[in-house]
């Protein structure tokens, strides 16, 4: 697959300009900043290692762009978002020789810019890319914070889906 997902976007957040884009492997670090970034921040994380893990980040970034596809938000050219689409093939079937889901991954925008529609510039770049991708379906696993969020923009629970985790 190729990285053919969405090219610039322009909205307006908070009275700020906000270009969203899809990223590429020379972005890692400024995404993976923002990956640490929330963990530190919402998650409690307290490790000294991340100059190891932007550099991991980087090098998983660039192995895997033709399966997770990344897009940035930027504010005067500071990037202060992220989203992930995650692209997988499916079984083909007589009647879908090529089909294919996705799965939304590591939404993020920071905390002082949220509730200004950043994220949901980010997430249409997201479900356009989709579109354009032609995907059966689109799935997020969601925080109970953002539940909401995806609903306002067409998700919806499905009583199909099933999960299953190995025991601890």
């Amino acid at each position: 697959m190729t990285n053919t997902h969405s090219s610039s976007r322009a909205t307006h957040a908070a009275g700020a300009a906000v270009t969203v884009r899809a990223a590429t492997a020379e972005d890692a670090p400024a995404l993976g900043g923002l990956r640490w970034r929330r963990l530190t921040e919402e998650r409690g994380y307290t490790g000294t290692d991340r100059d190891d893990f932007i550099a991991l980040f980087t090098t998983w970034t660039a192995d895997h762009l033709s399966t997770h596809l990344p897009f940035l938000a930027e504010v005067d050219g500071e990037v202060v978002g992220m989203a992930w689409l995650m692209v997988a093939d499916r079984v083909p079937s007589p009647t879908g020789r090529r089909r294919r889901f996705g799965d939304v991954q590591s939404v993020y925008v920071v905390p002082e810019l949220r509730g200004g529609g950043i994220g949901a510039v980010l997430l249409e770049a997201v479900l356009a890319t989709a579109r354009q991708l032609d995907l059966e379906h689109v799935t997020v696993h969601s925080t109970e914070e953002a539940v909401r969020f995806y609903e306002r923009r067409g998700f919806a629970h499905d009583e199909r889906w099933l999960r299953w985790r190995p025991e601890a």
